[in-house]
């Protein structure tokens, strides 16, 4: 390391800091929140765990100001706090609906601020300035194993639907042997999707880890009425263990809920015991099974189904 290394890294900091309005963030989003703010209320949207101990861990705050944040939050009505359910000497704290709309807002600005950003660049550098910035990350976490608060669940973007399709076929048939009869399902499923969907009933979930898609999984309309049905839930082998299959399930349910939905259903093979486990951990019953042919392979088809009418046990 030089002199000239540790220059080039600060002029680089006041360059960026600059480019993105880090300095009056607040004017720069529109909004009431300097960008430390906005950094808590993106981490409770987004983050796994929400106890105080551990935005203040992860952000590494300092107690008292992380407590002057949540004040002001609780005051403008966005976060509520309450005991731990595991730990009483720990407060968890949960986004308001108000608080989730807020959070969804900042999200949508800051979105549209590096949107045109990046308008500004030439389309064939974008893709290097991306790279770079992935390299940048990846060499300042080298050594750290990603931590299940690093996946971030968001919307799928341009090209995501394409790798939803490319992904199953590729892991079904290296896993459980499928064949192109199941990439042609897969197709069919997202392209039904892509043409004709109400967002307000129907979603797309992709679970991103250092700029990357690890997993995704679709809640759409089932044929029953009241019935949603949960399709296509994945995750890359290299992602498992940071609990993204349980979020993704978790995000489904919470938004066949919140759309008025009587039940989620779902069907899938009793090859796939992890996902099956899954479905038993978010309160999912098997009603039916039946044996069949398809995929090229003999398989024991599955239909699961969870009453959101019903009282958590």
């Amino acid at each position: 390391m030089t002199v000239q290394d540790i220059r080039d890294v600060r002029a680089f900091n006041r360059f960026y800091t600059n480019v993105i309005g880090a300095l009056d963030y607040s004017r720069h989003l529109y909004a009431p929140y300097t960008l430390t703010e906005s950094r808590v209320l993106y981490e409770l949207a987004h983050a796994p765990r929400t106890d105080a101990a551990d935005l203040r861990t992860e952000l590494s705050l300092d107690a008292g100001y992380l407590s002057r944040i949540l004040n002001k939050f609780e005051e403008d009505g966005l976060i509520e706090r309450s005991a731990s359910a595991t730990d009483p000497r720990r407060r968890r704290v949960t986004l308001t609906d108000r608080g989730r709309e807020t959070a969804a807002l900042l999200a949508e600005r800051a979105d549209r601020s590096v949107g045109e950003l990046l308008a500004g660049v030439p389309a064939a550098d974008r893709t290097r300035l991306t790279q770079a910035l992935r390299t940048v990350r990846e060499i300042l976490s080298a050594g750290r194993p990603p931590r299940p608060e690093d996946v971030v669940l968001r919307e799928p973007r341009p090209g995501d639907l394409g790798w939803i399709v490319q992904r199953n076929a590729a892991l079904y048939a290296a896993e459980y042997g499928f064949n192109a009869d199941y990439e042609g399902l897969v197709a069919r499923i997202v392209a039904d999707f892509g043409q004709d969907h109400d967002p307000h009933l129907e979603r797309v979930w992709i679970a991103e880890l250092d700029g990357r898609p690890m997993g995704c999984v679709m809640c759409v309309r089932d044929d029953a009425p009241g019935s949603a049905r949960l399709r296509l839930l994945l995750v890359e082998p290299e992602a498992r263990g940071l609990g993204i299959g349980d979020r993704l399930v978790g995000a489904v349910v919470d938004f066949a809920r919140g759309a008025g939905y009587r039940d989620v259903v779902l069907w899938t093979n009793d090859v796939l015991t992890a996902a099956r486990r899954l479905y038993q951990r978010h309160g999912f019953a098997l009603t039916a099974e039946r044996a069949h042919r398809s995929f090229g392979k003999d398989l024991n088809g599955q239909d699961w189904r969870l009453d959101l009418h019903r009282t958590p046990e």
